[in-house]
């Protein structure tokens, strides 16, 4: 590539959610009350989102419906992100319905509807003209035509010479899948960002800093998320540091996970150490559970 490298590329999810806040209990076979807003989401669109929060050009390859693409481009654009999206004419847009009980702990009941359609097609070499380092939604893995597409884009930076990192985005998919084939597909990856729950569904370690240690050995840097207790930094096989989340009082857990995710990747883009990329993204992570969804507090939350 003749240009300079600056940029962050994200590929992976543009996600509608249906944020659900019940203070009781679900009640079978009636009704709960409920606070519920509809919010623009997705691992990688939010973790795009906060990357973009520290000024750095962050692009988002993703694949939409055409029933809400507008909305969706609207919204990243504002919070600073360059939307490069493919939009679907058949699949509406990937719609999550979060389900947040009073300790702000959330469930996920998921649509993925256009996002792992994403085919080899939408992808070209040239995506990574600009780009200082490339990031992987790790949902695109659960599906063949999205698992191809990020193959590709995986085998491309590589050759090219750009770092990629993958979060593994959701344990029960990985049990799914089979950890060992995940783990296949995204050999290659320099940095592998699980929260606590993958890390073990991936190693079958209970102990996060075991499950890191782990990891470390098949992937040079490894940052497992462990909510309000911080993060965990392991490399050759060893964990190396442990880094505090500042207190919150947290509403909603929604898009923590991926706030941390931008907020590390803007800080290496940036030239920080792991340690000091994991203090940002602890202190993202933390802002994040502090607001109802999953994108930084300034960015739009209607259409």
């Amino acid at each position: 590539m003749s240009r300079a490298r600056r940029a962050l590329l994200v590929v992976g999810d543009v996600v509608t959610d249906v944020v659900a806040r019940h203070r009781t209990p679900l009640a079978p076979a009636t009704d709960t009350a409920a606070e519920i807003r509809t919010l623009p989401g997705g691992a990688g669109a939010n973790a795009a989102c906060w990357a973009a929060r520290s000024g750095g050009e962050v692009r988002l390859l993703g694949r939409v419906g055409a029933d809400a693409a507008d909305w969706h481009e609207r919204a990243l654009r504002a919070a600073g992100v360059r939307p490069l999206f493919v939009r679907d004419a058949e699949a509406a847009t990937a719609t999550v319905i979060a389900l947040v009980d009073a300790s702000a702990e959330r469930t996920f009941l998921t649509d993925s509807g256009a996002a792992l359609r994403l085919s080899p097609a939408d992808w070209s070499p040239g995506l990574l003209d600009g780009v200082a380092r490339l990031h992987l939604s790790g949902y695109l893995f659960f599906a063949g035509p999205s698992r191809e597409t990020a193959l590709r884009a995986l085998r491309d930076a590589t050759e090219a010479g750009v770092p990629v990192s993958v979060d593994p985005a959701s344990a029960g998919f990985l049990v799914a899948l089979g950890a060992d084939r995940f783990l296949v597909a995204v050999e290659g990856a320099e940095v592998l960002l699980p929260n606590a729950d993958e890390a073990r569904a991936l190693t079958g370690r209970a102990e996060p800093e075991r499950a890191a240690a782990e990891l470390s050995r098949r992937f040079p840097l490894v940052v497992v998320t462990l909510g309000a207790a911080g993060a965990l930094v392991a490399e050759d096989g060893a964990v190396t540091a442990r880094v505090a989340a500042p207190p919150a009082r947290p509403v909603d857990s929604t898009g923590a996970g991926d706030a941390f995710t931008g907020a590390f990747l803007a800080a290496r883009l940036a030239g920080a150490d792991p340690v000091r990329a994991a203090e940002a993204g602890c202190r993202a992570g933390a802002e994040a559970v502090t607001v109802v969804g999953g994108r930084p507090p300034a960015a739009p939350t209607d259409g």
